[in-house]
């Protein structure tokens, strides 16, 4: 991976058809994603249950690109190489899921992945203050996470500006994961995010046998965001 703040579009394929994963994550790509998003949940940090390393290592063979990992789980540690070894570009923990997140953001980096660093709705900017220095990206939660479909939660828009001038020049990302559509996609993009999850709002309308909806979604969501930077 090379660095740089072009907007990248990560399809979330919680929303994509899960008896034909392999084929959805080559539909999305072919149809425009930057990344593909696998959204890792356990049914204890957040309140629904995905998949695990064995899934990731499954689509691994059909993801061309960046297969970004976000772990919403309790505890981490004990999981990250498995991860890894499954083939994960970047591995994303929450702050909030353990006592230890600097420990967590090193092992991954450890491993051999880009470390990202998540915070749900009701973490403040600069609880990430101390740790920017050991991330790659910040994941930004604009819904609470565990559950697709979910309404943008518009206040964490002042969060994203906060964080963007706590970065200053270090290459970090900030990625915004919930609720993004073409809608909500230029204010998160003028306060500083560039990189934009989307489930439900990529995948609605298409399938493996018709992928012209992602296309049009994916590109949807691109030019609204790209608009907002001028």
């Amino acid at each position: 991976m090379t660095f740089d703040r072009s907007i990248k579009i990560a399809p979330s394929i919680l929303a994509a058809d899960f008896a034909a994963f392999g084929a959805e994550c080559e539909a999305v790509e072919a149809q425009g994603a930057d990344w593909v998003h696998v959204d890792v949940m356990d049914g204890h940090f957040v309140p629904n249950i995905s998949f695990g390393p064995a899934t990731c290592a499954a689509i691994r063979p059909h993801i061309k690109g960046v297969m970004d990992v976000h772990l919403m789980i309790a505890p981490v540690d004990p999981y990250i190489d498995a991860f890894a070894e499954a083939g994960a570009d970047i591995i994303t923990a929450h702050l909030e899921a353990g006592p230890h997140i600097h420990r967590t953001l090193q092992a991954i980096r450890g491993a051999g992945a880009r470390a990202g660093l998540a915070l749900n709705p009701g973490t403040p900017a600069e609880a990430a203050a101390a740790l920017l220095d050991d991330v790659d990206l910040v994941c930004v939660m604009t819904v609470n996470p565990g559950f697709g479909g979910q309404r943008f939660i518009e206040n964490q828009i002042a969060k994203i500006r906060r964080l963007r001038e706590m970065i200053g020049d270090r290459p970090i990302h900030i990625e915004i994961d919930g609720g993004i559509d073409p809608t909500t996609a230029p204010g998160v993009v003028e306060a500083g995010a560039d990189v934009l999850v989307a489930g439900s709002a990529v995948f609605k309308g298409g399938s493996v046998r018709e992928p012209g909806p992602y296309g049009a979604n994916i590109r949807a969501i691109r030019a609204a965001a790209e608009a907002a930077r001028g």
